[in-house]
């Protein structure tokens, strides 16, 4: 999610990528650091590609920078366990927060799809030539695999799971907007103004602090003032003023700039207690986790459980990964929300801001803003574990809320139909239906009210017809 006016996430996505295995002797960098590649599937159109790298020296590596060339034609789209930048057909791979450091006799590993037949040329590893042959260590299948497909792929017989949700006290389909602690471009508005079309409200964003995990929130006071004066007693009240309305307030935790960062036991500690801290002073309903530099799934899954269990089984856990983080289920997101399934309420996905990507099919490139792009991503999820109830499609609120991927209200409507009913589809269609899908998402009720209320009059009454 965004505090200003539009952003552009560079986020190659074209058909799956990539692949190769290059290396050279290792240079003076670090003696006994390599970098090895292997290609562990092939599936005619697309292959799957892994490095990892090993330290076998004596002191520990602290970061890393992976970089290779692809020749024209070839290029990298989804990938994970890494965050990844590129520069014409040059490519750059560089640790998350949780696998930058490793130790003596350990290593890390990173993935990632393609398209074209070239492999990774010029590999440097934190600068220095990567050690490794120019051959994948694992001879690349001649066919397609016949019963391991791509990560991406759908399961295409076994339905998705039912176990029941949780109790949260929310409708079956829910529209969830973000509002906005901060003065920018859009609208502003106190929060009891909230249009009553909203269901689930986020309040943007809780803050790090000092303290290793620790999350603060106060109203800014540049929102205060354009206001007129807002003061936290003023916002405490309208959270109370929603909820008797029958709606929920969760605060949302991160956001472009927020460095939140929960990667260890005591930090999970710190996150849970100081969050739970909110929720007493504010009365919020639940938490959001918005985190888009970096997330460590075991340490916060530990953190929301720990959360769930001072707060209770109404507790609300709502999350907003970008698109790249729900390609895969191994990825930190994807892997979180399957680790805490049974606790979690939706995933709102941000279908917007990531170039084209693969859908569940695995076979082509959707464009972002149509409605095959949000059918065809929504359905990984749908197909690679989550419950229906915990899907959601996050969309922008109109011009000014995301720098692409904007559509109209009318495009989500359709979405939603093609997903629940089979209907309005385009020419994607996915395997089943999931009457039971949650709902839809936007960034965010100040830009909605910016653009006339134009998404929320249009999905929330669009929503209340869904099987």
């Amino acid at each position: 999610m965004r505090r200003s006016r539009t952003f552009v996430l560079s986020v190659i996505g074209a058909l799956a990528a990539a692949i190769g295995a290059v290396g050279l002797a290792p240079a003076a960098y670090a003696a006994g650091v390599t970098a090895s590649f292997v290609k562990t599937s092939d599936w005619g159109s697309g292959w799957e590609g892994k490095y990892t790298i090993s330290n076998g020296g004596s002191t520990t590596v602290n970061g890393w920078s992976l970089a290779f060339d692809l020749p024209a034609g070839t290029t990298v789209g989804t990938y994970w366990d890494a965050l990844l930048t590129s520069s014409g057909q040059r490519y750059t791979f560089t640790n998350r927060s949780w696998n930058g450091a490793i130790a003596p006799g350990a290593s890390v590993s990173f993935g990632f799809l393609g398209s074209g037949s070239g492999v990774p040329a010029n590999c440097r590893l934190n600068g220095a030539a990567c050690a490794g042959g120019t051959t994948p260590t694992t001879p690349p299948p001649t066919t397609p695999p016949p019963t391991t497909p791509p990560p991406t792929t759908p399961p295409p017989t076994t339905p998705p799971p039912t176990t029941p949700p949780p109790t949260t006290g929310l409708p079956k389909h829910i529209l969830t907007g973000y509002w906005h602690n901060f003065d920018n471009p859009a609208a502003e508005l106190r929060l009891r103004d909230v249009p009553t079309e909203y269901d689930l409200v986020a309040v943007a964003f809780a803050d790090a602090t000092g303290t290793p995990g620790a999350v603060g929130f106060a109203i800014d006071p540049g929102l205060s003032a354009s206001l007129g004066g807002y003061s936290d007693a003023d916002f405490s009240a309208d959270v109370r003023t929603l909820q008797s309305r029958g709606k929920k307030v969760i605060i949302s935790v991160g956001g472009e700039t927020g460095r939140v960062v929960v990667d260890s036991s005591a930090s999970a500690v710190a996150f849970a207690d100081s969050v739970y801290a909110l929720i007493q002073r504010y009365g919020f309903d639940g938490v959001d986790i918005d985190l888009e530099n970096g997330l460590n799934p075991t340490y916060m899954a530990q953190a929301l459980r720990s959360l769930r269990s001072k707060v209770g089984s109404g507790l609300i856990i709502a999350m907003a990964p970008q698109t790249i983080d729900m390609q895969n289920p191994a990825g930190s997101y994807f892997k979180l929300a399957l680790d805490i399934k049974d606790i979690l309420t939706v995933v709102n996905t941000q279908f917007y801001n990531s170039g084209a990507m693969l859908g569940c099919d695995n076979n082509s490139a959707y464009a972002q803003g149509t409605v095959n792009f949000i059918v065809a991503l929504a359905c990984i999820q749908l197909e690679a574990g989550l419950r229906p109830d915990q899907v959601g499609l996050g969309l922008p609120a109109g011009p000014g809320a995301a720098g692409g991927g904007i559509v109209p209200p009318s495009v989500v409507n359709a979405a939603l139909d093609c997903l629940t009913r089979g209907t309005n589809c385009g020419s994607f269609r996915p395997p089943r239906t999931y009457p039971g899908l949650r709902g839809a998402m936007t960034w965010s009720i100040n830009w909605d009210i910016t653009n006339n209320n134009a998404f929320a009059r249009t999905v929330a009454p669009h929503l209340r017809t869904l099987p």
